[in-house]
């Protein structure tokens, strides 16, 4: 399997086969992505996946956003424990069937039940944090500090402008994302999800502290500059079974 031999990047999700077991809505997301060589990326992806490549360079994210709402099986949202600050590092990678997919890294949460469960359903890298989004003057700020381990933090500083996004190749190959691939008891598995089109739109970076990037293998990257910083107010999106 190549890239060029992966299912197109679209803004429109596939429906999901079957029934979905769960939702969320996520808020407020801001995107901030750097370009690294696909090398650095290929040891830290399940088995089974190459990483996903856009203009010759694989692509790293730190993704701020604030999740609520979640409901499992067809329950009404769950108070409390479902609503959240979540900052995660995720990359892109592809199977041999050629279906794309996000890779998590790390994923800091507010919320040490969510951390429980996503570990023991998903075996997803949540780890539990003092998780905070502060809204002013238009400037959305996240901070993030890791418990038992201060050293693991972010600041992020992000201002939204006024201009949608659209028709743009690369936009639409780092957020039209219709599934997540994680290891379960040395398995890939494929996750699928379904949302509406995002409202994207260019944003300004005017701060950012982070050490999350360089735990997660990418040292130096929070140094420079993202390559792409891009802003959604968010959508609600459903989650089907695993395969």
């Amino acid at each position: 399997m190549t890239n060029a031999e992966a299912y197109p990047i679209s803004a429109i999700a596939p429906l999901l086969a079957g029934r979905a077991v769960a939702s969320q809505r996520w808020s407020h997301l801001v995107f901030l992505h750097w370009r690294v060589d696909a090398a650095l990326v290929a040891p830290l992806l399940p088995k089974g996946l190459i990483p996903d490549e856009y203009d010759g360079s694989s692509w790293v994210g730190l993704i701020p956003f604030v999740l609520d709402r979640a409901t499992v099986l067809g329950s009404p949202p769950i108070p409390y424990f479902g609503t959240f600050v979540e900052v995660n590092v995720r990359l892109y990678a592809v199977d041999a069937q050629g279906r794309r997919g996000v890779v998590f890294v790390s994923l800091e949460a507010g919320r040490l039940a969510a951390v429980l469960a996503a570990h023991a359903l998903f075996s997803l890298p949540y780890k539990w944090s003092r998780t905070r989004l502060h809204i002013d003057s238009g400037r959305y700020r996240y901070t993030s500090t890791r418990h038992r381990d201060r050293n693991l933090h972010t600041d992020i500083v992000a201002r939204p402008g006024t201009g949608t996004v659209s028709n743009d190749p690369l936009a639409d190959f780092l957020t039209a994302r219709w599934a997540l691939f994680t290891s379960i008891r040395g398995r890939t598995v494929h996750l699928r999800n379904h949302h509406e089109p995002w409202p994207i739109f260019r944003a300004d970076l005017e701060r950012l502290d982070d050490t999350l990037l360089a735990a997660a293998g990418f040292v130096g990257l929070a140094d420079r500059s993202p390559d792409s910083v891009l802003y959604s107010p968010g959508v609600t999106t459903w989650f089907g079974r695993g395969h």
